[in-house]
């Protein structure tokens, strides 16, 4: 069967028709800051309010999502509500539109609260989405500490320091 094609728009659309309440975070955060890395997975960090996370339980049933599993094409299926969801920090899903992310705290950071404090409202894919500000993009990689954060970090840095001077001039 192999691996479905990557339609973030598609992804984000479910979650938005369902009212979920997330903030876009990782490659497809940084690259709305203007990082031209590519990303093959959409990542995000829901409000952990069980009402909301019941809205993400529903949004993952309409986007057929299932736990991606190293050599188990499809991924594994699982149910899921709105406690079984708050259970677990990190959740690793392939769905028919690609790959979802759903981290309740990302690494160096508080969470949603967190991260909503300086998070930018704008139009992604045609509808309004919170998407973490750039300063907390590089503050979860920079804690994350992986290969392909670490290859990222040097573009989002000098993306923060060109606005930082845009501002000063």
């Amino acid at each position: 069967m192999g691996a479905p094609s990557f339609r973030p728009e598609e992804i984000v659309r479910a979650l938005v028709a369902r009212d979920v309440a997330f903030i876009l975070i990782g490659g497809l955060a940084a690259r709305a800051h203007g990082s031209n890395m590519l990303t093959s997975d959409v990542d995000i960090t829901p409000d952990r309010a069980l009402d909301n996370l019941a809205r993400l339980s529903e949004a993952l049933n309409d986007l057929e999502a299932t736990v991606r599993a190293d050599g188990v094409d499809g991924g594994l299926p699982f149910t899921h509500d709105a406690e079984s969801l708050a259970a677990a920090g990190v959740w690793n899903l392939t769905t028919r539109y690609g790959d979802l992310d759903i981290s309740m705290v990302p690494s160096g950071t508080g969470g949603y609260s967190d991260l909503a404090q300086e998070a930018v409202e704008e139009t992604a894919y045609g509808t309004r989405i919170k998407i973490a500000a750039l300063a907390d993009v590089i503050r979860s990689k920079q804690a994350a500490n992986r290969p392909k954060d670490q290859r990222v970090l040097p573009v989002l840095r000098e993306i923060l320091a060109t606005r930082h001077e845009r501002e000063r001039s």
